[in-house]
């Protein structure tokens, strides 16, 4: 096992996440509501109207009892707050239980000269080193000190940044490390000169990734 075998996996698995890095860490509030998650809706004393709903791409759901109504972006507190207000107007003083049943695992995108790129679930907080790791680290055509972030803006647009992970397997520069957000798309780019702007529109990143896997 060569040395930088060796390093990295002391940066995966042995060495704590240093504190600049910690403070780019993204830390996610309460879950928020998105197109295709699925909830149930139980009412306490009137379970006739009791539902299993689908957030359709609009962001909206149909309820027996309040019609239409935009769900997606809300949290499941703020829905079921939504729901009792609406549903006062028809009945008295409802209980309203929301539970959810299935929904989209936040996750990022690994593309370029990695072994395995696609879809990675995120179910802790990952830098963007052990991204590259977990799609099966660097090909032989990779540039590790040219690994770019692409971060969304809005709908639209995307920040664009430009990372050096080779300057991170050395244990001194650990704090160099990246921490990720869910949405984010890393590009590990080959031995050839690519140029990007500081923001790109989101419609082009399809040049660069599966379109099936851009989160925007």
């Amino acid at each position: 096992m060569n040395r930088l075998v060796v390093m990295l996996i002391a940066v995966l698995f042995l060495a704590p996440l240093p504190s600049r890095a910690d403070q780019q860490l993204h830390h996610r509030g309460r879950y928020t509501l998105h197109a295709g998650d699925v909830f149930v809706i139980n009412y306490r004393y009137t379970p006739e109207f009791n539902q299993t709903v689908t957030i359709q791409p609009d962001g909206y759901v149909t309820l027996d009892i309040v019609g239409d109504m935009k769900a997606a972006g809300l949290t499941l507190d703020q829905l079921h707050n939504e729901i009792v207000a609406k549903a006062s107007s028809r009945l008295n003083n409802p209980e309203v239980n929301l539970t959810l049943k299935d929904f989209e695992h936040p996750y990022i995108v690994v593309a370029g000269a990695v072994q395995r790129p696609g879809k990675i679930e995120l179910r802790e907080d990952t830098t963007a080193l052990q991204a590259v790791m977990l799609a099966g680290g660097f090909s032989e055509s990779a540039r590790d000190t040219r690994v770019i972030l692409f971060r969304r803006i809005n709908q639209q647009d995307a920040e664009v940044r430009e990372l050096n992970l080779h300057k991170v397997t050395k244990t001194s520069d650990l704090e160099r490390d990246t921490g990720l957000q869910p949405g984010d798309m890393l590009l590990v780019t080959r031995n050839k000169l690519e140029k990007f702007s500081r923001v790109m529109k989101a419609t082009n990143l399809g040049l660069y990734f599966d379109p099936t896997t851009i989160p925007f």
